[in-house]
């Protein structure tokens, strides 16, 4: 049987599957999984996982790197939260908590695993998808991810109109912001005017 979109949503919400993980990690948080995705929608964000801030307030990108992702993007809260407009789907649906150096554990491949690929079944209306960060370029590009993330931005054009990969928003990237002046000056204009596209529905359905 296929799952209802509403019914995915309420199950990946209860899931617990990482719930020893999270236990004897240096947070030593409970599973919190951000379901946010509509079948409506024309934008998917492809993600990495939810940090620390999205843990506690239950709502994606609610932090300085969605800031910054927004302006990317040049959307504001209103649109960027509408899920009949834009999906947020990351690899891992729950904080994966800190490490004892207190940096951001990576998304346990289980979480994958389980639910991605039933979230992507629903996804049928997507026009143009952003990948965030290395997980989500691996998972959606495949072989076409290899060399790592700035290779993989650097080649943004040879995935256009469907698919824009990007450096994940985190104030830890600021630094390679500034020894990569390409980004701003000449991917930002595209990925503006593409998601401008994509919510207004200037475009045909098929590719």
């Amino acid at each position: 049987m296929t799952d209802q979109p509403s019914s995915l949503v309420e199950q990946i919400r209860a899931c617990r599957i990482c719930a020893d993980r999270f236990l004897a990690t240096q947070t030593a948080h409970t599973p919190r999984p951000v379901a946010w995705f509509s079948p409506n929608a024309r934008l998917l964000i492809a993600g990495q996982a939810p940090g620390a801030r999205v843990h506690s307030s239950g709502i994606p990108f609610d932090d300085p790197s969605g800031d910054r992702l927004r302006a990317w993007l040049g959307v504001g809260r209103d649109c960027f939260y509408d899920k009949d407009q834009i999906a947020i789907i990351p690899m891992a649906f729950c904080f994966p908590g800190y490490n004892e150096r207190g940096a951001d554990l990576p998304p346990p491949p289980v979480c994958a695993k389980t639910w991605h690929e039933r979230v992507m079944s629903h996804m049928q209306d997507v026009r143009l998808t952003i990948l965030v960060g290395g997980y989500a370029q691996k998972w959606h590009l495949g072989p076409m991810a290899r060399g790592g993330v700035t290779k993989t931005v650097q080649n943004w054009r040879d995935h256009l109109p469907r698919i824009i990969p990007l450096p994940h928003p985190s104030w830890r990237n600021t630094a390679w912001l500034g020894k990569n002046p390409w980004f701003t000056a000449e991917l930002l204009p595209v990925l503006r005017s593409r998601v401008a596209e994509v919510l207004q529905d200037d475009e045909p359905d098929s590719a």
